[in-house]
């Protein structure tokens, strides 16, 4: 069920009242039920999955402590298990792909099977969380949860269950099994920050796919030039606001009910003033899960300079190709590395510049650098990322023809449609994203203003809604977009 569609906001106003009404026993069987509803709402079949990886985690979990001499066995189990699902539903047929390129490439004449295979959506959110459980347990961090339907509630939470944040059992469970009362202020400030999560997504999320980024990145041969630079920057903040967008909506749902979720963003591309600190706001959860669980047991920064850099590569490696099964997210993730590599090589200081001007070019350059790599997470392979990085980049003539293409791609026979009451709106929703995400950068941008008088602060709540309701993008019968990080 898509957080953006009608269902959804006849699903959770009935959730969020038998939560409240119901007694505090019953609730966790209501979430459960829920949340598997939520699920199966798209491919009702798969619920079999994540029933088969909370099995399989919650005895080995339950095992590693009675059976404490079988500890590795059970972890090998857990991690067999899900990552084989994993790679089954995800990257069987790219593996085969690239297996058969190779042997192609030797002349050996063998072909990999191409298997229609649809990938289950958010099979590498959930598996990541459960994984988690039983590499904490392994390590000790963490004892076994023995009740089945909280363990598996944590593992299906529904507002977090598709597209995370990616939450560690330490500090999701002990809320689950929290008697939550009604709480006027955690209901007003989750509803709230699900509303400036609806306006990330469905305003400026999708306009900018709608009216930038899908027109050109679909048509790449049309264009050369600034109209790709302009996509590509384009495409930046539209999978910010779409992911953070989808983390909002979460995080508010879960508040609502009394439930703390991590924050997956911290305004990554206005105030990041390197690449090691976007990544400490970027997808905030998966940083640290790849940190903790592929960074420092490979070694971390304990081993020596030169092991560092490899390990930050092998962790950026997985990282890409946790993103998606193709060599471009790969080429992605490895820049990352290249960045950060090339950071601690040059010994980049990790506060901020003190002199402003060099603070802004610091934010600047970790933009343009990380808009680079998105070159590669947005084009359909390697192929294509490759065309715009010569077209965009090289090939643009001199000032003056760059500025004119540009021109011509926006206003010319073959234009966007992207006119100068378009263009303003988009500016005027990226301010007022700026705002919010300064706000949000020195306070809490929400309780902030709730502080204002009433009038003002009710005309910014109504006025934000009614942006939402006339300029989100809808589709014939009123469809919605999906959210873009349900394709990983």
């Amino acid at each position: 069920m898509l957080f953006n569609s009608l269902s959804f906001l006849i699903f959770f106003p009935c959730v969020f009242v038998l939560y409240y009404a119901l007694p505090f026993r019953f609730r966790k069987y209501m979430l459960l039920i829920a949340s598997y509803y939520f699920y199966m709402c798209w491919k009702p079949e798969f619920i079999v999955l994540i029933l088969f990886s909370t099995l399989v985690d919650y005895f080995c979990g339950l095992g590693m402590v009675r059976y404490p001499g079988r500890k590795k066995w059970l972890l090998a189990i857990s991690l067999t298990m899900n990552l084989g699902l994993l790679f089954f539903f995800k990257y069987l047929n790219f593996f085969g792909e690239t297996l058969t390129a190779l042997c192609r490439a030797v002349s050996i004449p063998f072909s990999a099977p191409a298997l229609s295979i649809i990938l289950p959506v958010g099979i590498s959110f959930y598996t990541f969380q459960t994984l988690s459980y039983t590499i904490d347990i392994y390590r000790g961090k963490l004892k076994p949860e023995p009740d089945f339907i909280t363990f598996a509630l944590f593992v299906s939470f529904f507002p977090q269950l598709v597209a995370g944040p990616i939450e560690r059992a330490s500090n999701l469970l002990p809320q689950l099994k929290t008697e939550h009362k009604f709480d006027y202020k955690n209901v007003t400030w989750g509803a709230k920050l699900m509303v400036w999560g609806f306006f990330k997504k469905m305003v400026v999320a999708d306009q900018l796919a709608v009216l930038i980024v899908d027109p050109v990145y679909l048509n790449l041969e049309k264009y050369q030039g600034g109209i790709l630079v302009l996509a590509t920057c384009a495409f930046a903040f539209q999978i910010y606001c779409d992911f953070g967008g989808y983390s909002d909506i979460a995080r508010g749902c879960a508040k609502m009910m009394g439930v703390d979720l991590m924050v997956n963003f911290k305004s990554p591309y206005f105030f990041s003033h390197s690449i090691g600190n976007y990544w400490q706001r970027n997808h905030v959860s998966l940083s640290q899960w790849f940190t903790e669980y592929v960074y420092i047991p490979l070694g971390g920064s304990r081993k020596g300079r030169v092991k560092q850099y490899w390990f930050t590569t092998i962790t950026f490696f997985l990282s890409g190709l946790w993103h998606g099964a193709e060599w471009s997210f790969v080429v992605w993730g490895l820049l990352q590395a290249v960045y950060l590599n090339l950071e601690r090589l040059f010994h980049r200081p990790k506060e901020p510049p003190k002199s402003p001007p060099l603070h802004l070019l610091a934010i600047v350059t970790t933009f343009a650098l990380s808009c680079f790599s998105l070159i590669f997470f947005r084009a359909a392979n390697i192929g294509e990322a490759l065309y715009v990085v010569r077209n965009a980049l090289w090939d643009v003539g001199t000032p003056a023809l760059y500025w004119t293409g540009l021109m011509t791609n926006l206003t010319g026979p073959e234009a966007l449609g992207l006119g100068v009451r378009e263009a303003a709106f988009l500016l005027g929703a990226l301010l007022l994203l700026f705002l919010y995400d300064l706000a949000d950068e020195r306070t809490d941008a929400i309780a902030m203003v709730s502080r204002w008088p009433a009038a003002v602060r009710w005309g910014c709540y109504l006025g934000l809604v009614m942006i939402v309701l006339i300029f989100g993008v809808y589709g014939p019968g009123y469809d919605v977009r999906a959210f873009a990080y349900f394709d990983f």
